[in-house]
């Protein structure tokens, strides 16, 4: 494993749109155990692979909550419901904070490390993150979500 560089937000890997995972192999392993280690090191929540110049649809997210990495490949939001409006940052804009306007609950088809599908769903702070990183896939940054109405705290 290793630490890889995040690019910062102006890097023009941001904005493009990734492709689809067809190889689940060592290359793919590799690069998911290379982004649990850069997140960690970050002590962020989630990271997304565009985000340390691979686009390609591979996130992570994990919530420091003791149930560990999970890991997304080719990850699409099936449902969703409700809203919640909350303080956000990005491991590619550090120090920046914005309000945004998420749903507050999201399920969330993938596929895992081997191809294999699942779903997983999630409230609050794990809706968010993976609204987020997902975000990121599209070349969607959170600053593009900021609600014009929401005053900035």
């Amino acid at each position: 494993m290793a630490k890889r560089d995040i690019l910062k937000f102006g890097e023009d890997a941001l904005r493009k749109k990734c492709r689809t995972v067809t190889s689940f192999d060592e290359r793919l392993w590799e690069l998911l155990d290379d982004m649990a280690e850069t997140l960690h090191g970050e002590q962020g929540v989630g990271l997304a692979a565009p985000q340390v110049g691979i686009l390609r649809r591979a996130v992570i997210i994990d919530l420091d909550d003791g149930k560990g990495v999970i890991e997304l490949i080719n990850p699409e939001i099936v449902s969703q419901e409700g809203t919640q409006v909350g303080n956000e940052g990005c491991l590619s804009a550090p120090g920046e904070w914005c309000e945004v306007e998420r749903p507050a609950k999201v399920t969330v088809k993938a596929q895992n490390r081997h191809g294999e599908e699942f779903t997983v769903s999630g409230k609050e702070l794990l809706a968010r993150a993976l609204c987020h990183e997902i975000d990121h896939l599209d070349g969607i940054l959170f600053t593009d979500r900021v609600k014009q109405d929401i005053p900035k705290r």
